[in-house]
């Protein structure tokens, strides 16, 4: 059985045209939450669960187009976490908002420390500096957001921009891929 070993141009195309769709949805998913975030509604609700799922479907499709490059294992442990958390949330958010941010906090740092983690191993392609940041920074706003489930009159609409910051760190990776892609 021969072994087939994706070159780094064709993981960062793959990986470029991934991270675009991710920068799309999440500002798609930050405005529809704005839309509807001032109370735990089915609209809310829906987008909640499906934010982490989504996620978890965007770390299969890198798993697969990048076993190459070494970090498959940390996306495995990121689906897992992210469609755990799609449960929880759902389950959180009969509780009401504070036990949303909790959850979505707690998802924020675990995801955040993979993403770190991701990152550092695929330093090499170039695109993954942002990524790197992105990790720290989501690590350090789930710890905000579970801060402030304890806070009087918690909101879902810090979580719209986390979706925004975080698609805006997958189209900063997405345009440094672009380099690796053309050669440069």
């Amino acid at each position: 059985m021969s072994t087939v070993t994706a070159s780094p141009a064709a993981i960062a195309t793959s990986l470029r045209r991934l991270y675009f769709v991710r920068f799309g949805f999440a500002l798609i998913w930050a405005g529809l939450l704005i839309a509807t975030a001032s109370s735990l509604g089915p609209i809310s609700v829906t987008l909640l669960v499906l934010y982490p799922l989504f996620d978890g479907v965007a770390a299969v499709i890198d798993a697969r187009s990048s076993k190459a490059t070494g970090p498959a294992l940390s996306l495995y442990v990121n689906i897992a976490i992210s469609w755990v958390t799609a449960i929880g949330l759902a389950l959180a958010a009969s509780s009401g908002i504070p036990a949303v941010l909790r959850v979505w906090g707690a998802w924020a740092i675990v995801s955040g420390l993979i993403q770190l983690a991701v990152g550092v191993i695929r330093r090499n392609l170039d695109g993954h500096w942002p990524m790197i940041i992105s990790g720290a920074i989501s690590t350090v706003a789930g710890t905000s957001f579970v801060l402030q489930a304890a806070q009087e009159g918690a909101s879902l609409v810090n979580l719209a921009g986390y979706a925004t910051l975080g698609g805006l760190f997958f189209l900063a990776s997405a345009l440094r891929l672009g380099r690796v892609t053309q050669g440069l």
